[in-house]
């Protein structure tokens, strides 16, 4: 049994090194998606900032043809008036201030202001009636039809936006309309009435239904109102129009069931077209889902070699390398990774997770200077993040033989808080156990106990403490606490459970102990270990055998090896368990769960 810490999770690996597909991959770069409803409005003071300048004739804005307006004194007023109420959380009478203006002036800027007043009010109908005056004022501005067709999107009054968009579609020249219909697509997204969306979208794309790329925008709408089998009918279709897209193919494997057969899918078609970044990444995070971690370092090294300086590409050949147990190749990743963060100061990624990566590597290679050095790195602005370091800091300090020098670093951290009041006590303990300090450590715990009577951590390690040291009726009085105060504490359970089946005792209440935390935690390597010992314990050796094969599969440590081992020598399988045992101790030839257990068979390897 363990309580195992685990530093980093896959599920971490699948967003960090996510390149996610987009609407405008194979969309011509030379035609720029347009800033619909996103593109900030100027305020009114600024439409009219100098005075009747804005106004004159011979400097119109860009795309508005723009009234001849005298900006009179009343005018001015009531602009800054409206503009003061606006700031100030007043929406409505400087929205209708504004919408007056612009219709005796006539001066689009103005229903464009008061368009925006409404939006940032989120009045939907308010803010419709201005656009459609913006746009009346200003018919050929391509901005205020955008603002219009969002608008009217979002109110479902699809009529006129769908002829909009038919004249866009229609218009739009052959080598841009892709691009356009993923605009739609997006914008058919704001609809509340899915349904009738989803409906204007296959009218819209029906003349075109020889495109790939309308066959993409379709499965996609359809994936997104729940159809799959529509979507998974236009995604095929879209690939057989156009076998090298990547767009096409990312949606099929996207809208299919099984990720076995995405995975065939992506292979496929990556031996066809080895060069399609985007679909590789798709395949290697596939890969990683299916526990294939092997298989996807290979396709992420594919990726590095194409951008050696893609720091989420590291960072995931980094994170998959110590799922490898191939900690050299780890570090060398992640220490890439936290270089290249290091020339970017604009990159909004944050290193100090994997700064705490590197310092648990280099310790585990001995080297604990560096160790130290990557902990040193960890931003302080980062609170969490920089406290734990400081912990593992002063680990390392006690590692190195430098006792006193632990205790006064720990003593100089601010704790202000009891969590982190808590975890010193923690640490200063464990720093003492790792010097064979057992009784100060104990005394240590007793301290924090006695100060933190309800904390569940606190109880957990000190029950653990005082098991190692004999004292099992503190354990299990402490382990016991810990159920009461977190009934779903599946470690008190499993802990509570091994400790019981270690020394042969209570089995049966052992075995419910531990089924109970299997029931919590079904995935936990440890839970199975412990329920594989109390089935031996019980003389069950197949039962006791099936679950440690389980837990040795998911979890290569070197007592899941001693207990299997143990039970395959008890079955007569020898040849087996002393070769488990010979892995277990090149691993970790000091581990005592080993020694034991060969001294009580009187064996030697």
């Amino acid at each position: 049994m363990k309580n195992a810490f685990v530093i980093v999770t896959l599920s971490g690996l699948l967003s960090a090194c996510a390149v996610a597909p987009t609407p405008h991959t194979e969309a011509p770069a030379s035609t720029p998606a347009p800033a619909i409803a996103d593109a900030p409005m100027p305020s009114a003071a600024e439409v009219y900032a100098e005075g009747e300048r804005a106004a004159a004739p011979d400097e119109p804005s860009a795309d508005l043809k723009l009234p001849k307006v005298v900006l009179t004194k009343d005018m001015l007023y009531k602009l800054m008036k409206a503009e003061f109420e606006f700031r100030g959380g007043v929406w409505q009478a400087p929205y209708m201030t504004l919408m007056g203006l612009a219709q005796q002036t006539r001066d689009p800027r103005l229903a464009q202001r008061a368009a925006e007043m409404a939006q940032a009010a989120q009045q939907g109908n308010e803010s419709l009636a201005a656009i459609r005056l913006w746009r009346e004022l200003a018919p050929d501005s391509d901005e205020a039809t955008q603002y219009y067709i969002a608008a009217a999107v979002m109110a479902d009054d699809l009529g006129e936006a769908g002829q909009l968009f038919a004249a866009r579609l229609r218009d739009a020249p052959p080598a841009n309309r892709g691009l356009v219909m993923y605009q739609i697509q997006q914008l058919l997204t704001r609809a509340r009435d899915k349904a009738a969306a989803g409906a204007l979208l296959e009218r819209l794309l029906a003349p075109y239904s020889t495109m790939s790329e309308a066959r993409v925008v379709l499965a996609q709408s359809a994936y997104t109102r729940g159809a799959n089998d529509v979507a998974l009918g236009h995604a095929q279709e879209a690939l057989r129009i156009k076998p090298d897209s990547e767009i096409a193919v990312l949606t099929l494997a996207q809208v299919s069931g099984e990720q076995a057969d995405v995975a065939a899918l992506l292979a496929k078609f990556l031996a066809a077209n080895p060069g399609a970044r985007e679909v590789r990444a798709a395949h290697a995070r596939i890969l990683v889902t299916q526990k294939q971690y092997e298989a996807a370092r290979k396709q992420f090294v594919a990726l590095l070699k194409e951008q050696p300086d893609n720091p989420a590409t590291l960072y995931a050949l980094g994170i998959l390398s110590m799922q490898l147990n191939d900690p050299a190749s780890a570090e060398t990743y992640l220490a890439s990774f936290v270089a290249l963060l290091d020339k970017n100061p604009s990159d909004e990624r944050d290193p100090a997770k994997v700064l705490m990566m590197l310092s648990q590597l280099a310790d585990e290679r001995g080297d604990i200077p560096a160790a130290r050095a990557w902990l040193e790195k960890v931003d302080q602005e980062d609170a969490p993040t920089w406290f734990a370091a400081q912990l593992r800091t002063a680990q390392l300090i006690g590692k190195q033989g430098d006792l006193a020098g632990a205790r006064a670093f720990l003593s100089g951290l601010k704790t202000e808080e009891p969590a982190q009041q808590v975890q010193v006590v923690l640490v200063q303990s464990q720093i003492l156990r790792d010097a064979g300090k057992l009784e100060e450590a104990y005394a240590a715990m007793e301290q924090g106990v006695a100060r933190f009577p309800d904390n569940p951590d606190l109880l957990y390690d000190f029950a653990l403490l005082a098991e190692k040291m004999g004292k099992v009726e503190v354990m299990e009085k402490n382990l016991r606490q810990v159920m009461q105060l977190a009934p779903d504490n599946h470690h008190a359970y499993n802990a509570l459970g091994y400790s019981l089946a270690e020394r042969n005792v209570r089995l049966d209440e052992a075995l419910a102990l531990i089924d109970k935390a299997l029931k919590m935690a079904p995935a936990d390597p440890f839970i199975m270990d412990s329920m594989g010992w109390v089935q031996y314990r019980l003389g069950k050796l197949d039962e006791a055998e099936a679950h440690l094969r389980r837990a040795y599969a998911l979890r290569n440590d070197v007592e899941i090896a001693v207990h299997l081992g143990e039970v395959l020598w008890h079955k007569g399988q020898k040849s087996d368990a002393q070769q488990l045992w010979r892995e277990a101790r090149a691993k970790d030839p000091k581990n005592d769960t080993l020694k034991s257990t060969l001294a009580r068979l009187q064996l030697k390897l």
